[in-house]
């Protein structure tokens, strides 16, 4: 009986804690980038690769040194997982040009309430310079060629 309880205790504590995350990332350690492909990223990544919210909150100020993409996706969601592949290709062919992440929504919850996600996928666009643009939705590969081409200025 008292093997139970500490069994049933352990439980209920593992839920707990799984439970009270509240999304904040400041435990959370820089991943290390990779060039050519999709890197997943994580609130410790974003603040040093793109922008330091923490630091600067009022002001949007890219701390980047190339055009960036970023999908915000969800493992659960079927038009994430059709965008998945088109990034990994582009990530591939736009090597040293622009890099691109992805944002897990559920995992990444203080990310995606900065930018206000509420439908997923949606990809956010990172010029050099300027302000950053989102396109919601599944979008073919052409579609995301043009934003490339016009938004981030990168051929």
């Amino acid at each position: 009986m008292k093997k139970l309880f500490w069994i049933v205790s352990l439980f209920s504590l593992m839920a707990l804690n799984a439970c009270s995350s509240n999304g904040d990332n400041s435990d959370q350690k820089v991943k290390e980038y990779k060039e050519g492909v999709v890197n997943q990223m994580n609130g410790a990544m974003f603040k040093k690769m793109i922008w330091n919210y923490k630091n600067n909150p009022d002001k949007w100020v890219f701390i980047g040194d190339v055009p960036c993409i970023i999908d915000f996706y969800a493992d659960w969601c079927r038009p994430c997982r059709m965008v998945s592949p088109i990034m990994e290709e582009l990530a591939k062919e736009y090597k040293g040009k622009i890099r691109i992440f992805k944002v897990n929504t559920d995992e990444e919850r203080e990310l995606a309430s900065l930018f206000k996600i509420n439908s997923i996928p949606a990809v956010m666009l990172i010029p050099k310079g300027g302000q950053p643009q989102m396109a919601v939705g599944a979008q073919p590969k052409e579609s995301y060629l043009k934003i490339i081409n016009d938004v981030l200025k990168v051929k």
